[in-house]
């Protein structure tokens, strides 16, 4: 580190003393802070409110190093050894004790045991750990994943592992686009999620772990997505609430579908066919929502949190960034996996794309969208992703169309007044005015979704068109299309004549 960083100001890797206090453990509670973190360096001979570098007198200089080693050789448990050195600053001398991470965590004060002398960094500041943290860094010590640990009181039968199999092959398929990939996804065998750890085997007998847990939704771990909307920029104002609980999967459409309802939408035609865009990148918000699922730590008992500011998009992950995580490393495509056996699993489902591509992607679409850059925040206790909504001026937006091919050959510009029904859904209705003779729109009806709006207008014009076809339109997930027209089946809104090759839609008015 060199002297610019240094006297940077007090931060998550850098705090100032003056001097060496008389009383060790002052100084002892942020080096096992750093030890517990990703490392720092204790700086003495600076003013901490000032940032005056007043430095330390040069007779007394070894004497001082001598007694900052033996302080936090003597105190510390496990033993931390520091690289203590001199360092010049404005012609004055320092000394800067280097405590690089630890890796044998949890690190703490002796004389008060594990439970009440271990502590961490958080910001600039110190503070104890909680016993969640402690059995975080026990785990992190260790070098074990909570997740690939047994499910304690939790029993499972093969059938049940079996139905978890199937389950996971079908989420697969449903999102997978071709017909080529699909045909290369492999039927998830015991054996497998038991390479993978989420079920273990001992005596013959098979039994659930960790992730085993989180992916079925079984209440014996907590796994919770809490999604709200608030009006302003704070927590001051709720407006809407819901709570999401059960298979890990299953959450992450939940609370992606609302977010969807929950933000603005523009509505453009390619010819008749028409496409809503949101505001935010329909990827990013996947992506980061996975993130939240598969990265978060499941030791702490908090719950996933998905806030939408008038401003702003905020997720929530309960714990701090897994290991040697930071935000640099992420956004450089470096990842480091907490719960690796969930990972694996999502990988299989097509949930999660290679590891490590996610957040360099999510970065590029926001701002690609005409967004600023997510904002990452935390990472000591709780990791939190912000993505900044545009202003709306008015709320009033035209919504822009390509010309259509009508007989008139006229261009007729669509307009959408956006309403915020009840203030909380933001419930987007769109009356078209549509120029082509025969064609009836569906956006006026509370009875369908905006996606299900959307393959309603498509199919109309298309009777043919396939589930690819409407994904590429649309821009609709091939999941949630695979959901929508069984759907819209039962509801007698779609039905389909002739065969599967040669047959087509027919939309049911």
């Amino acid at each position: 580190m060199d002297i610019p960083e240094i006297l940077g100001g007090e931060s998550r890797y850098i705090e100032y003393k003056s001097t060496r206090p008389e009383k060790s453990k002052i100084y002892i509670k942020t080096v096992v802070s750093f030890c517990n973190g990703v490392g720092g360096k204790l700086v003495f001979g600076i003013e901490d409110k000032t940032h005056k570098v007043i430095g330390i007198r040069e007779e007394i200089l070894f004497k001082e190093m001598d007694a900052i080693a033996n302080a936090i050789s003597d105190l510390c448990e496990p033993m931390i050894v520091p690289d203590i050195y001199m360092q010049t600053i404005e012609d004055k001398t320092v000394i800067v004790a280097d405590i690089a991470e630890g890796v044998q965590k949890p690190y703490y004060i002796k004389s008060e045991g594990i439970d009440l002398g271990t502590y961490i960094r958080i910001a600039g500041t110190t503070r104890p750990a909680d016993e969640y943290m402690i059995q975080e860094l026990r785990l992190e010590g260790a070098r074990r994943s909570f997740d690939e640990m047994p499910c304690v009181g939790l029993e499972i039968t093969e059938e049940d592992i079996k139905k978890l199999c199937k389950q996971m092959k079908e989420v697969a398929l449903a999102n997978t686009i071709n017909e080529e990939d699909k045909k290369k996804i492999k039927d998830v065998s015991i054996e497998q999620l038991i390479s993978w750890k989420i079920i273990g085997e001992r005596n013959g007998k098979y039994y659930p772990n960790n992730a085993y847990a989180i992916l079925t939704g079984n209440y014996r771990i907590p796994n919770m997505i809490q999604c709200a909307v608030f009006k302003g920029s704070t927590k001051a104002v709720f407006v809407d609430h819901k709570e999401y609980i059960g298979k890990a999967w299953e959450l992450v459409e939940e609370a992606y579908n609302y977010v969807l309802r929950n933000i603005r939408i523009r509505t453009t035609f390619r010819g008749v066919y028409r496409r809503d865009i949101y505001e935010i990148p329909t990827f990013a918000i996947r992506e980061l929502i996975v993130n939240a699922v598969v990265h978060r730590s499941y030791v702490d008992r908090g719950n996933i949190q998905i806030a939408i500011y008038d401003d702003r998009l905020e997720i929530l992950s309960p714990g701090k960034l897994p290991k040697t995580q930071t935000f640099e490393s992420m956004k450089k495509g470096r990842s480091k996996i907490r719960n690796e056996a969930l990972a694996k699993a999502f990988f299989y489902m097509k949930l999660m794309e290679k590891w490590g591509s996610g957040i360099p992607r999510v970065m590029k679409e926001v701002c690609d969208e005409g967004l600023d850059s997510p904002v990452f925040e935390g990472g000591e206790v709780d990791f939190i992703v912000n993505i900044y909504r545009k202003e709306i001026l008015s709320d009033i937006n035209t919504i822009e169309t390509d010309e259509t091919k009508a007989a008139t050959n006229e261009t007729n510009n669509n307009k959408a007044l956006i309403n915020s029904v009840n203030n909380a859904t933001n419930v987007i209705k769109v009356a078209t005015d549509s120029t082509k003779t025969g064609t009836k729109t569906m956006a006026d009806t509370n009875e369908f979704t905006t996606d299900e709006r959307s393959v309603i207008d498509v199919v109309r014009d298309n009777p043919t068109i396939t589930q690819q076809g409407l994904l590429e339109i649309t821009g609709i997930s091939m999941g949630t299309i695979k959901r929508i027209m069984p759907r819209l089946q039962k509801k007698g809104v779609l039905i389909r004549e002739g065969n599967r090759r040669a047959g087509q839609w027919k939309v049911v008015e």
